[in-house]
């Protein structure tokens, strides 16, 4: 339920109505508005009655709200969301593509600083590279773990860019957040509920990937345990479902990003090299992306992917990622 107040609505009329909602054990999310304020209704465990809340001083209207997640529905907050960083001349949702470049993972400082200072020149904002790397087999590289943040850090300090990295589980969180501009939870924990409570909490950033089996909704249900804790800044990021199909390593559903767009206020970026899993066809996806509305790009960037420790088949040369911006700006596409 969303209860929409009058404009003439006083502080006092908007307070009343927070009160009653509270006396039914409900939890109040007021939404303050370029010309008047809503007052979401979260934690109520079934239908809510409007008649409770119409003749109440203030109020102009209430809206029932269709859709289990509530804080990422677009019926509970109908404006873009757009998230800020530094100074706030980056924004993700704004009216550019958000550029996140660098390799699958920290392999050295060297290697780092080389990637971001190429992936800087040619266009990027943001340095995206693993310091804790979930891996299928429990013999494969793991990452350089805290050392690798520390290397990030300086990658910050010496480029400008910013670091978006990913935090496993909820016990790492808090050391992620101490070092990232924004925390990753990838697509193997979109349904760890601890550590999106954790990330809930914190005041950082969150880019959540898309579950490899999700559906839009549950993508969006996880979106909203974010929410739950306080935690407003989250960007989704779509990378491709499991389906049948050989020819790629996951399926790339851009078809979700007009559907999100309509549902949820939220950002949305698309990360083109897991969902291809092969060099030659990142471009092409991230081009497709850019031209269904995506508000950035995840693309890993390795200047030797044929010695990567991780996903170097997937990665583009510093060249090829050069050329894929190029072609970005010559769609007409701000980046």
């Amino acid at each position: 339920m969303l209860i929409v107040m009058r404009q003439d609505a006083t502080q006092r009329d908007i307070e009343g109505v927070i009160e009653a909602i509270r006396s039914h054990g409900w939890e109040p999310k007021p939404i303050p508005g370029g010309e008047r304020t809503a007052i979401g209704i979260l934690r109520n465990e079934g239908p809510v009655d409007p008649a409770l809340f119409l003749n109440m001083p203030g109020v102009r209207d209430a809206i029932a709200v269709s859709k289990p997640y509530k804080l990422v529905s677009r019926e509970m907050h109908p404006e873009d969301t757009t998230i800020p960083f530094g100074s706030g001349d980056v924004l993700i949702g704004g009216s550019r593509l958000v550029l996140m470049a660098g390799p699958c993972a920290v392999e050295s400082e060297y290697q780092a600083l080389s990637i971001a200072e190429k992936v800087k020149e040619a266009g990027a904002t943001f340095f995206r590279a693993g310091a804790f790397k979930p891996r299928t087999s429990p013999y494969s590289f793991q990452g350089l773990r805290e050392k690798g943040l520390e290397i990030l850090a300086k990658v910050r300090e010496e480029t400008g860019l910013f670091i978006v990295t990913e935090a496993t589980d909820h016990e790492v969180c808090g050391l992620v957040e101490d070092y990232a501009d924004m925390i990753q939870i990838g697509t193997r924990n979109m349904q760890n509920y601890r550590l999106l409570l954790r990330a809930g909490q914190a005041k950082k950033p969150v880019l959540l990937k898309r579950g490899m089996w999700a559906t839009v909704d549950e993508w969006l249900m996880a979106a909203e345990y974010i929410m739950s804790e306080g935690n407003t800044q989250v960007v989704l990021c779509e990378r491709g479902i499991r389906t049948f199909v050989k020819h790629s390593r996951n399926t790339l559903d851009l078809n979700a990003l007009p559907y999100l767009k309509k549902v949820s206020h939220l950002p949305v970026v698309v990360d083109p090299s897991h969902a291809a899993g092969v060099r030659d066809q990142v471009i092409p996806l991230a081009r497709a992306a850019a031209a269904a509305g995506a508000a950035g790009l995840l693309v890993e960037v390795h200047d030797a992917p044929e010695k990567a420790m991780s996903d170097g088949p997937q990665s583009l040369y510093p060249e090829q990622f050069e050329q894929l911006v190029h072609d970005l700006r010559h769609m007409n596409i701000e980046v």
